[in-house]
């Protein structure tokens, strides 16, 4: 099995603890981890504002960079959503391959590998916002809350309105900065009520919306990727 790891723009650039945690865990189960360093932003920002043709090159390049992979594993539910659900439109026989090959990295431990207990240590109450693309795009269902759900240690508690969106959502929350604040408050406000210390999600993207306005209220939730949630063991917690 060649896995390759497809780290994104937001990963890459701000929250590089992400990538390293996906590493360290997929390692622990087994999996020989390649990062081809070709690889470049997925099109997203391009394509959802309308600039479809700088999006083409960047689609056609994701599919080049990752062609001899088994499997590319994505630690972001949009940006994996992006790939599987508009690369298609882009063009779709020259991303065809990489496509198929493309999992979000909750998808990838359940449904190849085939577990939900990684062998995870993280002894914190932990509340999951399950985010849009993860959610609606990709189906994720009931996959990460079953990785939740067998770490050791880790208490999981119900979010109110958990599958609302948190007003984030790329360049909407700067187009549409005050409806956008508005809805990250709003989930901000359940967080702090499910009184976890810890919020978690699929995308750092969210996480990065959410924690600024949880920051802003004072609160002490604290947002983790849920990489970085199963990357913890008992011997290097989290």
């Amino acid at each position: 099995m060649r896995v390759a790891l497809f780290i994104t723009c937001i990963n890459d650039t701000l929250y590089p603890r992400t990538g390293r945690a996906v590493v360290a865990l997929l390692e622990r189960l087994g999996v020989e981890v390649d990062f081809p360093e070709g690889q470049s932003c997925c099109g997203q920002p391009q394509f959802n504002t309308g600039y479809r043709s700088e999006s083409e090159p960047l689609a056609r390049r994701y599919a080049d960079v990752f062609r001899d992979c088994d499997y590319i594993v994505v630690p972001s539910g949009s940006c994996a959503a992006m790939v599987r659900d508009n690369y298609p439109r882009i063009d779709a026989e020259a991303t065809q391959g990489s496509v198929s090959r493309t999992y979000e990295l909750t998808e990838f431990l359940v449904d190849v590998l085939g577990v939900t207990d990684v062998g995870a240590y993280y002894p914190h109450t932990v509340t999951y916002h399950p985010t849009c693309h993860g959610l609606r795009m990709l189906g994720l269902g009931d996959r990460p809350r079953r990785l939740l759900e067998a770490v050791k240690g880790l208490s999981l508690v119900e979010l109110e309105g958990a599958e609302e969106c948190c007003g984030f959502g790329g360049t909407f929350a700067v187009k549409n900065a005050d409806v956008s604040a508005a809805m990250g408050a709003d989930k901000a406000q359940h967080i702090e009520e499910t009184e976890a210390e810890t919020v978690c999600t699929v995308d750092n993207s969210c996480l990065m919306h959410i924690g600024g306005t949880l920051s802003r209220r004072g609160a002490t939730v604290r947002p983790v990727h849920i990489a970085e949630i199963l990357a913890g063991t008992e011997e290097a917690p989290l």
